[in-house]
């Protein structure tokens, strides 16, 4: 049978990406091993470990000090070739982080803001989280390969945030827009939770799990699912909302902490933590109104998990710091709602989670690219 040109260039790019798969889950290797690994011929894993260097994917590994003889040469994937940009735009602050291609932290930076700032505060706090990360990573935007954003509210594909409760005017921002401006590189915009719930399953409690629930907790919880391994976003990136339900009690359920007289005139951000305090230490009333809080949960959480039968349950967000309080009445009053209760865990990834979710989608993006016509590693000699 005739081999084409296009089938023979498609087989060297699917070896390329065999063996980059098998450098970046591996310490570094030698050619033989490499080639053990990917089921290539040794004279193909060759010719890939050659082009790959190359290209600048794969860098070759100093024989250790001291070594006897001619030791093989072992070969390493090049983290450190490109970097990506994640950030999560809360209510009340902006986190930044910038990753090495193996999702390693590099820098990492928080701004504060106020929840009833104007849109263009806000986007001006963004650039500024933005801009201190780059700096402190002595880094330019021309350096960054991807940027991925979390944000509160509905995002629809375009990257356009549609529907949002918490932030008076965030309705309606473009934020691949802004963010295209001032990066020439893929831009991907998702709500927070979708990104928390990809952090968890990439480096967290749920790693590796194929079917999950993420439940992000907090004044008002949000909710995203992993099924059969990939983020599920639904048509118009609305899936998991459960809580714009009224009937879930999801909008509201936040005041069970805030409304108890014992915390009146405490700051709002603190009383939630004031409360689980209390319930930790047994005051009563405290731990009645967290009883109530997780009743409220359990029925949106109860409604997904009827429908999905996940594997896994994954309570993260804000309140997961006070999970040790949270855990059991979310446990007690969603097993009674479910036919199979799955497990349920805490994240350990705390307030970080959406921002290295960010990272890990734009890593994805990243990875899409690779040795493609796209290749960012094409692109960043541009401007060398």
């Amino acid at each position: 049978m005739e081999v084409s040109g296009g089938d023979l260039q498609r087989l060297r790019q699917l070896n390329s990406l065999a063996c980059l798969r098998v450098l970046r889950e591996a310490a570094p290797l030698t050619v033989a091993e490499l080639s053990k690994r990917t089921g290539l011929s040794r004279a193909s894993a060759v010719e890939v470990v050659a082009d790959l260097r190359e290209r600048g994917w794969v860098a070759e590994v100093p024989p250790a000090q001291g070594a006897m003889g001619r030791p093989a040469r072992r070969y390493r994937f090049r983290s450190d070739a490109g970097h990506v940009l994640g950030l999560d735009i809360g209510v009340h602050k902006v986190l930044a982080a910038i990753t090495d291609l193996n999702g390693e932290v590099v820098a990492s930076g928080r701004t504060s803001v106020s929840p009833d700032v104007p849109r263009r505060e806000r986007l001006a706090a963004v650039d500024r989280a933005t801009a201190a990360c780059l700096s402190m990573a002595g880094l330019s935007p021309r350096d960054i390969w991807a940027v991925a954003v979390g944000t509160v509210g509905v995002v629809n594909r375009k990257g356009r945030v549609t529907t949002v409760h918490s932030i008076p005017d965030w309705a309606g921002v473009d934020l691949t827009a802004h963010f295209k401006a001032a990066f020439d590189v893929p831009v991907l915009v998702a709500n927070d939770s979708k990104l928390a719930a990809l952090a968890e399953q990439r480096m967290g409690v749920a790693r590796d799990v194929r079917d999950l629930v993420y439940l992000h907790v907090g004044r008002r919880p949000g909710a995203a699912l992993i099924l059969d391994g990939r983020l599920h976003h639904g048509f118009g990136g609305g899936a998991g909302e459960v809580g714009l339900l009224e009937a879930v009690r999801w909008l509201g359920m936040g005041e069970h902490l805030e409304g108890l007289p014992s915390f009146a005139g405490s700051p709002p951000d603190q009383v939630a933590g004031l409360v689980f305090g209390a319930a930790r230490n047994g005051d009563p009333e405290a731990v009645a109104a967290v009883e109530r809080y997780a009743g409220d949960l359990a029925v949106g959480t109860a409604a997904m998990v009827l429908t999905l039968d996940p594997e896994l349950v994954v309570l993260g967000g804000g309140f997961s710091r006070s999970g040790d309080v949270l855990l059991e009445p979310v446990r007690r009053a969603l097993e009674p709602l479910c036919l199979r209760m799955p497990e349920l865990r805490l994240s350990a990834l705390g307030e970080n989670c959406v921002v290295l979710g960010a990272a890990c989608m734009a890593i994805d993006e990243v990875n899409a690219l690779l040795l493609s016509a796209d290749d960012p590693m094409e692109r960043a000699r541009l401007y060398d």
